[in-house]
């Protein structure tokens, strides 16, 4: 059943396109400027996207105006889907290295 679900979330309109997108995080306001994706429709598949555990909240960074900002990444570098033997959903989860080394450069961009 999960196997579906998360078929059903990775065929909606935008969402494989916000997965590849967040390798790098990225707040909705950009996502939705660089895919071209109306901003409601945006934080409707960033929240679907978090539900299905594929996307999270990866920061919060003051913007220019001084306003918090959230910025979103994805939890996983790759999703194999088989339908030889039966449905079988195989997710790859982003590296504990990525998240570390995204941590650290995060760490560092913010203290300039």
């Amino acid at each position: 059943m999960v196997g579906d679900n998360l078929i059903t979330v990775l065929g909606n309109k935008y969402n494989t396109d916000i997965l590849t997108a967040t390798g790098d995080a990225m707040s909705a306001q950009d996502l939705s400027d660089e895919l071209d994706v109306p901003i409601a429709t945006c934080y409707r598949r960033i929240n679907e996207l978090e539900e299905a555990d594929l996307l999270e909240l990866h920061d919060r960074p003051l913007s220019d105006e001084h306003r918090r900002v959230k910025v979103y990444r994805r939890k996983v570098d790759g999703v194999e889907v088989d339908f030889r033997d039966g449905l079988t959903v195989e997710v790859e989860e982003r590296s504990a290295v990525k998240n570390r080394l995204d941590d650290v450069w995060r760490d560092l961009s913010s203290s300039k």
